[in-house]
Formats: C-alpha cells, structure tokens, sequence
C-alpha cells in the first residue's frame, strides 16, 4: 500500500465495494463506508466509528476524502454564496449556493471552461480546459453542504440536508463529459449517498442532441435546454452548437426526452438580449417553435435577464420589454418565468461564472464573424480588452 492515496469522493456504490475487496473487507463496509463520507461529511477515517479499527486503519494509508481545494468564499448581499475552487494546473472553477424559503440550490460547474463558446457567456470568453472528473464534480456538493452546515452551526454527525436542489449550469456543457457528470448524478441520487429526487436535480444543455438521448436512458433527470433563440439563423450566431444540432433535431430530442424524464416538462432557457432576440416577433416565432405540429413540446420558458458582461453590444433587455415578451408566451398557453437575478454583486448570477481565466476565445473574431455586432461595436471591444 504505497504511493498516491486513492480518493474515493468520487467512487460509485459499485467501486467502493470492489474497492473494500482490495483490501480484504467485505461488501458492506463499502455502504458504511458511503454514508460517513456523503452523509455525513467525514474525511477522517478514524471518526468513522463503526467500521472496524483494522479497516480504519487500512485506509488511512491508503485513501482519502479530498474535494477540490477552496481559493475564495464570498456571500453576495441576498445571501448567495460562491466558492472558487482550484482543480490543478492554474485551473479554478466555481460553485454557487442559492438559499431560498423552502429550498436551497447548488449550482455545480461540469468542466474547467467551456468549448460551447455562446457569444454571451463569460465562462465560455475563457475557452475549454478540461473535463472535471466524477470526484471534483461531486466534491463540490459535498465541500458545499457540509460548509452551509457548519454556517448555521449544525451539529456534526447529524445528516440534516441543506442542499434539497442541484442544477448542473455551473461553468461547461455536462453532456460533453458525459460520463463523469452522469456518475455524479447517480450518486446524488443514491440514498445512501444524498438521495435527491430526480426531480430535483437539473441537467442544463446547449443541445448535445446525440447526448440527450443517452441521458434520458441512462439517467433521466429534469432537463433544462439553453434555448436563447426562436430560429437556427438567430441560434447559429449566440449558440454555435446548433450548427450540429438545428433546433429541428433538438425539439424532436427534447419529445423524446419527455417519455423519460421525471417531470412532464422541458424548461426551455432564454436570455433577453435587447433588440437582438426580445422583439414580438421573436415570441411568436418561439410560440410557433414548441407548439408547431401535432406533438408540440410540453415546456417551461424560464426568460433569464442578460448579466452583463464586458461585452459592448450586448445590453438587458428592459423590464417592460421582457413583461411584453412573457405576456405573449403566457397568452400562448406557456408556463413562463421571469428568472430573479441572485448574486449579481459577487458575478455569481447566470452567465457570470468565468473562474478567473484568461480570455482564450478570439472574442472579437467571433464578434465580428457572427455579423450581430456592427465594425463599430467590435473595434470599440478591442480598444477597451486590449485584444
């Protein structure tokens, strides 16, 4: 038992058990193991009593509990709660903690940057690093509910939840890690891990169409789709994905979806981007979208006010105008929500998470091959960015 120690934060019920083999204990050790680390936020082998000594032993040399490292904290003014974490090699990703009345929500980044490049988002002006792994996705849901524990001084050892909600719509396209991003989602539903309802753990996808698919066989949990655009030639520029997957192929993905899913809805996401997809006609052309047919899309519109980012050209849609808009969808029979802006002060609010990294993208490229923004605009962008 020499070198490296092996974490299991991110080890399946299965691998933990082929894991306890190794080590010559038998097959339910690997479930008590899983509830002192997941339920009870244990990192200390020594304080899980009631494995035996000689396996305590055991593993203190040879694993560990170890989440990603947390470089900042900080607590917006509406009680909204960021953490950066390192994930190695200049990397660092974020975590926001969304507390509300009656629920609180974690939303969990998926990869170190984001290869999706959608014009508006800051996380993809920083480009793609990597994939995370299955341990440092789920480290943040247990780094994040032990740490809100502690801010409201719960006693250790009792496993009263604070996280009820996930939502993977932190920084990166989950369905481009598909693999650790779905072992995590698994073990927040194991109950004797988190035991989160399906219901309440949301996937969010630009529409990797060949993905969703998967997702719905293999683990089909709510489904949020980033929409932000009524038509492909709009979508083509904000979302370069629906170059691959036309919204043709994405609505047909999302009727499939719905025979797995644990809701009976898709929410569709739409950020209100002023004069460029918020006009009437971009409404009823969105109406025409999810209800055209004979099997439209039964779907939530969530309407998400734009978050400003150091993007000249983009700007929030106005308040009046983004009522306007969802009382068009509304009249048209479609549940729709205005999303409520929380951590903006602290960049922790949608579209904002970036984890302080340098901008890899040839932003004012894209800016001007996606003919949204006129020469002034641009020019203005690369005076102002030194890019």
């Amino acid at each position: 038992m020499t070198g490296a120690r092996t974490n299991l934060l991110g080890f399946s019920p299965v691998q933990l058990i082929e894991y306890c083999k190794t080590l010559d204990e038998k097959a339910f050790r690997a479930k008590q193991l899983q509830r002192w680390i997941h339920q009870f936020g244990v990192s200390d082998f020594e304080k899980m009593t009631d494995l035996a000594k000689s396996l305590r032993g055991k593993l203190e040399k040879c694993a560990e509990i170890r989440a990603p490292k947390v470089l900042k904290d900080h607590t917006s003014a509406d009680g909204t709660r960021k953490w950066l974490l390192d994930v190695g090699q200049g990397n660092a990703i974020e975590t926001v903690y969304i507390p509300e009345e009656n629920r609180g929500t974690l939303c969990v980044s998926t990869q170190a940057g984001c290869a999706v490049n959608c014009l508006f988002c800051s996380t993809g002006k920083q480009g793609f690093s990597r994939n995370l792994t299955t341990d440092e996705i789920v480290g943040q849901l247990w780094m994040a509910e032990f740490a809100v524990r502690q801010s409201r001084d719960i006693a250790e050892g009792k496993p009263e939840r604070q996280i009820s909600n996930v939502v993977m719509m932190g920084m990166g396209e989950p369905l481009f890690n598909f693999e650790a991003s779905v072992n995590a989602l698994k073990l927040m539903l194991d109950d004797n891990a988190y035991g989160l309802s399906r219901r309440r753990v949301t996937v969010s996808t630009c529409g990797v169409v060949p993905m969703i698919d998967r997702l719905a066989k293999e683990c089909p949990v709510a489904l949020a789709v980033s929409l932000h655009a009524p038509n492909d030639r709009l979508r083509d520029r904000l979302v370069p994905l629906n170059r691959k997957h036309p919204l043709s192929e994405l609505m047909a993905a999302c009727r499939r979806y719905l025979e797995y899913a644990p809701r009976d809805f898709i929410t569709f996401e739409y950020c209100m981007l002023d004069g460029i997809n918020d006009t009437d006609e971009h409404a009823r052309e969105l109406i025409r979208l999810v209800k055209s047919g004979s099997d439209p899309v039964s779907c939530k519109l969530n309407l998400i006010p734009f978050n400003s980012i150091p993007m000249p050209g983009l700007k929030r849609s106005s308040d009046a105008r983004i009522t306007a808009f969802a009382k068009l969808l509304l009249d048209a029979g479609i549940v729709t929500t205005v999303r409520k802006t929380r951590g903006e002060d602290i960049d922790a609010a949608c579209g904002l998470l970036a984890g302080e990294i340098k901008d890899r993208t040839r932003v004012r490229e894209r800016m001007a091959e996606s003919g949204i923004f006129p020469v002034s605009v641009v020019e203005n962008y690369r005076f102002q960015n030194n890019c």
